[in-house]
């Protein structure tokens, strides 16, 4: 690098320093260069370092560095002003370098960057001690870091030598008991194998006997159950008997004279019934009005037919239920799920429920509604309605076979009518003397 300045013949600027400015001596004077510069008016600036007229010194620094260096180096009046804003900064550092004697104390960096910037005579000499002394300082420094890096990495050597040979030694040491322990376990596996094998032969004997003894037991089990049964069926009907003599003695009388009672209620209800009905006079009946005729007025038997109701006619219920004591018998579910099947259980059972006491309390009849018990999963907690009997046929008892047993259990005469489309109940009740209607007719007449 050259320098070309226009002092005069006799001071340093004509001195050339041959080789570039040691990093050291750049950053102080970077550093010089950034004080003055604030000192400076836009005006004296050169023109690449006007746009960093208003940056702070540390920012200078930072983004003009290189710019300012480079101005140092080839605008000597901006380098002449510099050198006055560090002439009065440090006029003492500034006045020994003049007078060829710069001060034994200071800072080597500081002493070369205040000489390129000053430039007095012998200044290249300066700038080239500066950069060889820091060398030698950054060699030093860098030799010291060496042996003591090097110090630091032979006692980690040493110390990972002390660990792997404890560390190896510990490892011998727990293979030897491990070996030992193999060993060991092996000669106890053989032994629980040995075990293992005289448990597995006992254990099939074991489940030999057990096998045995278990096919004896369900055997007897079965024996003894189906004892249980028989003897338990017989406890039933005994009971049954038993409680139907208590209370046949308690009401003074027996279930066939309370069939005859009911029987003899229902002819004196009919004859009394047919009387109103037909309306007889008080006087005995004339002989000529026994003689088949039409009189004047009156209609024919062809008329008569024509009245005559269908057989799904709602209707014909009503007049079955306007006989003497009627006794109305519903198959209970046969009906619910002939009219809204897609209904749970137990609504099916309320709403046929609520509808069979509003047809007893205006007909007068007797209702039993009778529901089959098999699927009931609980109890049913009910409370029948109004004037409607309801029964659940009993485990192993159908509701039509419970259907058959009330009307068995009327007397021959009563007029019983019995709601199902099951042909087999409608079969089985007629031929017990009851009147089979259809569950369609009953849910007709229930809308």
């Amino acid at each position: 690098m050259v320098e070309t300045t226009g002092g005069a013949p006799g001071d340093g600027a004509a001195e050339v320093l041959d080789r570039p400015l040691p990093d050291g001596v750049r950053k102080r004077v970077v550093q010089i260069a950034s004080d003055g510069f604030g000192g400076l008016t836009v005006g004296e600036l050169p023109a690449q370092l006007r746009q960093y007229a208003r940056f702070t010194p540390s920012r200078r620094a930072k983004f003009a560095g290189n710019a300012m260096a480079s101005a140092l180096e080839t605008d000597a009046l901006f380098r002449q002003r510099i050198g006055e804003r560090l002439r009065e900064a440090q006029p003492e550092l500034a006045g020994a370098l003049d007078s060829g004697a710069p001060p034994p104390a200071a800072d080597p960096l500081d002493v070369a960057a205040a000489a390129y910037v000053l430039r007095p005579t012998g200044w290249v000499k300066l700038v080239t001690a500066a950069g060889e002394e820091a060398q030698r300082a950054d060699a030093e420094r860098a030799d010291e870091e060496s042996r003591a890096e090097l110090d630091r990495l032979r006692q980690e050597l040493a110390a990972a030598r002390d660990h792997t040979r404890a560390e190896t030694e510990r490892l011998r040491a727990d293979l030897d008991a491990a070996r030992r322990e193999a060993e060991a376990l092996q000669r106890k596996l053989r032994a629980a194998l040995s075990d293992v094998k005289r448990g597995e032969a006992a254990l099939r004997k074991l489940r030999g006997e057990a096998e045995a003894a278990r096919a004896e037991g369900q055997t007897q089990v079965s024996a003894a159950e189906s004892e249980t049964r028989r003897l338990k069926a017989r406890l039933g009907e005994a009971e049954a008997a038993l409680e139907a003599s208590r209370k046949a003695a308690r009401e003074g009388r027996s279930v066939e004279d309370m069939r005859l009672r009911l029987l003899l209620d229902t002819v004196l209800d009919a004859a009394q019934g047919l009387r109103r009905e037909l309306a007889l006079p008080p006087v005995a009946v004339r002989p000529a009005e026994t003689v088949d005729a039409v009189e004047p007025g009156r209609m024919t038997p062809k008329d008569i037919a024509a009245r005559a109701l269908s057989e799904h006619d709602p209707a014909v219920l009503d007049q079955l239920l306007a006989l003497p004591q009627a006794h109305l018998v519903v198959d209970g579910y046969n009906v619910t799920k002939t009219g809204y099947p897609q209904m749970p259980l137990e609504k099916q059972r309320l709403r046929l429920l609520g509808q069979l006491s509003q047809l007893a309390a205006q007909t007068g009849a007797e209702v039993t509604c009778v529901f089959d018990g098999a699927e009931l999963l609980a109890p049913v907690l009910l409370a029948p309605p109004r004037g409607v009997r309801v029964l659940f046929s009993k485990p192993g008892v159908t509701a039509d076979e419970l259907i058959r047993q009330l009307v068995r259990a009327e007397p021959p005469g009563r007029p019983v009518i019995v709601a199902s489309t099951d042909r087999e109940v409608a079969d089985g009740v007629a031929r017990a003397g009851a009147r089979p209607i259809a569950s369609a007719m009953l849910l007709k007449r229930l809308i």
